[in-house]
């Protein structure tokens, strides 16, 4: 089933229009047959997997072009003001089984406008290791976002924490939001109030509904609260899965409470 996106009522602050990087190859790694068929994708064709998936042609009655979104962070206890998304955009909005908001969002999709010197790409090792951990996460019922596909596309990377030249692919991911701790930060710093209230409206209305109350600060306090909690419960039980996300930044954690932009991930 196809949505009609919610994030289109505050792109304009958020987000910046992107396209896909034009990769020679496009060839269809992963499928997540179960999550394909929560959302309405399961009859798609080969061929129509690899046009949304790997090519990224829009999804019927959905985003017409990508969206790279816009936030900050602080990293390593640095605040970053130069962040985005550098090598992924949101992709489509659907609803769920449960008329549930779900965002598809890519990594290794090509260079955006918060690329920095980056190349905008993944490693094929790199979308693997997110598949490995997102799926064990999810069968020991920790909350977390999903791989939802993998095209690899045929070119040949430089990285120094692996092997190279090393295989490349774009993975897409399923998660309830994208919007991070670190989508908030930017409108702050950039003293934007009348953005961050259509942020926390947005935020409210769309994922934490019994946080909704008339007077606006007690409205952003409940968000507030909403998001600690989803977050608390979820490291909570990244604790007792024995897991190590190794990049807690505030560009890393989404609204949800979902784990969220595997990186150096390890299992004690």
């Amino acid at each position: 089933m196809t949505y009609s996106p919610p994030i289109l009522d505050i792109a304009d602050f958020i987000a910046d229009p992107v396209d896909s990087a034009d990769f020679p190859l496009h060839k269809l790694r992963y499928w997540n047959d179960r999550w394909a068929s929560a959302i309405g994708l399961d009859t798609l064709s080969a061929e129509e997997r690899v046009a949304h998936f790997g090519r990224f042609e829009p999804l019927p009655n959905n985003l017409e072009r990508p969206l790279a979104l816009r936030y900050h962070g602080h990293q390593f206890g640095t605040y970053n003001p130069q962040l985005g998304d550098g090598r992924g955009f949101l992709f489509a909005q659907l609803r769920d089984d449960n008329s549930r908001l779900l965002d598809l969002g890519t990594k290794g999709s090509g260079q955006t406008p918060w690329s920095r010197q980056g190349d905008g790409r993944l490693t094929l090792k790199g979308a693997v290791r997110e598949i490995l951990a997102a799926n064990y996460l999810e069968a020991l019922g920790v909350n977390t976002s999903k791989p939802f596909a993998v095209v690899e596309t045929g070119e040949q990377l430089a990285r120094n924490d692996e092997p190279s030249p090393t295989r490349s692919a774009v993975l897409t991911r399923l998660s309830h939001s994208h919007i991070r701790f670190g989508s908030f930060q930017r409108l702050a710093y950039l003293e934007q109030d009348k953005e961050l209230a259509r942020l926390v409206d947005y935020v409210v209305a769309n994922f934490h509904p019994d946080a909704d109350d008339d007077d606006v600060a007690r409205k952003a306090v409940n968000m507030l609260s909403a998001i600690s909690s989803a977050t608390g419960h979820m490291i909570g039980q990244w604790m007792a899965a024995g897991f190590v996300h190794g990049v807690m930044n505030t560009d890393n954690f989404n609204i949800t409470g979902e784990t969220f932009d595997f990186g150096p991930w390890r299992f004690l």
